[in-house]
C-alpha cells in the first residue's frame, strides 16, 4: 500500500540532497570542529558555511544564528534568557494557543511565581492587537507569540508585536518553527530580538534547531558548557545535522514562491473537494491569514481518532485537531481556545503539505475520505441527534 504524507506539520521526508551532503560527515569528515588540527579545520568551515546558509534564508547574519538541539529547546533558550538577563522583570506574555514547547514553559514559570498573560483569540484564531498593547507592562520581560500556529497555520502579525515591544524595550521571541521555509522571512527588515525554528519541519532531520538571537540583544546561555557557539550555547556541534540544516535552508529559498504556491493550490484543491462533498464540515482558522500548506477541517458529529483510523488504513497520514490519540476526550487547547462548538472541534483533522505531495494524492484523499466520513456518522449518537433535531426544525 502507498503511503500519502499529510502531516508534514508534524516533520517532514529528509530531503535527498541533504541526507547526501550529511553523509560523509559521519564516516570520513568525522574531526570536532574545534579541533586544532586541519582535519577538524575543515568541518569547522562546513559548520560555518552551514550557518551562512541558515542566515541567508532568514535574512540574519551568520553570527546571529545559534545553533540547538531542536525548536523545543530553542524556544527555552529564548524565554529563559529573557528572564535572566531582566531579574527585576518577572511579567511574561504568550497566548493561549502556543506550541506545548511555550505553553508548558510560562505554566512552569506561574508556579515559579511569575505572571503570566495568555493573549486569547477569536473565532478565526487571531489576535487582538489593542489587547496585546494593554498586556504590554514595565514589568514585562519577555513576549513571546507564535508567527504560525501548528494546527491551523493561522499567521500572527508578529513584526508589528515586535516594534510594539521594542518601543517599550521589552525583548520579543517568537516560535517561527512553522513558518520558517513556508513564508517570506527576512529580519533585517522587522524588530524581532529572537526567533526559534526547527529543522524536521523544513526537510532537515530530527535533533537539530535553531536560535536566531538579533546582534545587540542580551543573551544569558541556557547550556553552559565549552565555548561552542560564541559561549552561547555549550557542547560538541552535531556536525552531519547541521551540515543538513545548512542544505535545507539552501533548498527551501531556491524556488521559494513557487514551490510554496504549488503548494498552496493543492491545499485549495483539497479544501474545496472536501468543503463541497461532505455536509457539516468547516476550516478552522482565518482563510487568508495562513500558512500556504495547513488544513484544519471539522467534520462535525465524528471522532478525530476514528477518522484518523480510517485513513490510515487506507495508507493516509494526517493529524488530528484532537488530543483523542493521547487517550483525552477533550478538543485541542487551540480549538478551545478559538471557540470552536465541541461537535466541530472533536472531529477535527489537520492535512499539512509539502513540496513533495501530488495533485494524485489530493485526488485519491478526496476520493477516499468523504466515505469514511459518512460511515462513521451512521454509527455516531450526535449525528443521529442533529438529524432528529434537523428534521422537527423543518
Amino acid at each position: 500500500m502507498k503511503t500519502i504524507y499529510v502531516d508534514n506539520n508534524a516533520t517532514t521526508q529528509v530531503a535527498p540532497e541533504v541526507f547526501e551532503e550529511m553523509t560523509p560527515y559521519f564516516t570520513e569528515l568525522y574531526g570536532n570542529p574545534s579541533s586544532m588540527h586541519f582535519f577538524g579545520g575543515q568541518v569547522e568551515r562546513k559548520v560555518e558555511e552551514a550557518r551562512e546558509r541558515v542566515a541567508g534564508l532568514l535574512g540574519a547574519r551568520p553570527q546571529e544564528i545559534i545553533f540547538t538541539s531542536c525548536g523545543t529547546e530553542s524556544d527555552n533558550a529564548a524565554i529563559m534568557s529573557a528572564l535572566r538577563c531582566n531579574p527585576e522583570k518577572r511579567h511574561v506574555v504568550t497566548t493561549r494557543v502556543e506550541h506545548p514547547a511555550v505553553k508548558n514553559v510560562v505554566s512552569h514559570l506561574k508556579r515559579e511565581g511569575y505572571r503570566v498573560t495568555e493573549l486569547p483569540v477569536d473565532r478565526q484564531g487571531l489576535l487582538s492587537m489593542e489587547e496585546v498593547s494593554r498586556a504590554m507592562t514595565d514589568d514585562t520581560a519577555i513576549v513571546s507569540v507564535m508567527w504560525a500556529n501548528n494546527e491551523t497555520g493561522v499567521l500572527f502579525p508578529v513584526e508589528e508585536i515586535a516594534a510594539m515591544a521594542k518601543s517599550r524595550d521589552i525583548v520579543f521571541h517568537t516560535d517561527a518553527v512553522q513558518a520558517v521555509g513556508k513564508i517570506p522571512i527576512n529580519m533585517a527588515d522587522n524588530q524581532i530580538d529572537m526567533m526559534s525554528l526547527s529543522g524536521h519541519k523544513l526537510h532537515a532531520p530530527k535533533g537539530i534547531g535553531v536560535l536566531y538571537v538579533r546582534r545587540g540583544t542580551r543573551f544569558a546561555p541556557f547550556v553552559i558548557g565549552g565555548h561552542q557557539e560564541g559561549g552561547r550555547r555549550g557542547g560538541t556541534e552535531n556536525v552531519p545535522y547541521i551540515i543538513g540544516l545548512g542544505k535545507a535552508c539552501e533548498l527551501a529559498a531556491t524556488n521559494f514562491k513557487e514551490k510554496n504556491l504549488r503548494v498552496k493550490s493543492l491545499r485549495d484543491k483539497l479544501e474545496k473537494g472536501l468543503l463541497q462533498s461532505i455536509e457539516n464540515s468547516m476550516i478552522n482558522g482565518d482563510r487568508e491569514q495562513r500558512l500556504p500548506n495547513t488544513s484544519s477541517i471539522s467534520f462535525e458529529y465524528v471522532e478525530g481518532e476514528s477518522i484518523l483510523l480510517k485513513l490510515s488504513d487506507k495508507g493516509i497520514c494526517a493529524s488530528s485537531g484532537s488530543a483523542c490519540t493521547s487517550g483525552s476526550l477533550e478538543p485541542s487547547h487551540v480549538l478551545r481556545a478559538m471557540g470552536v462548538p465541541f461537535t466541530a472541534a472533536h472531529g477535527s483533522i489537520r492535512f499539512s503539505l509539502s513540496s513533495y505531495n501530488t495533485e494524485e494524492e489530493i485526488d485519491y484523499i478526496l476520493e477516499v475520505v468523504p466515505p469514511i466520513i459518512e460511515q462513521l456518522r451512521e454509527i455516531s449518537p450526535f449525528w443521529k441527534e442533529a438529524v432528529i433535531r434537523s428534521c422537527s426544525a423543518s
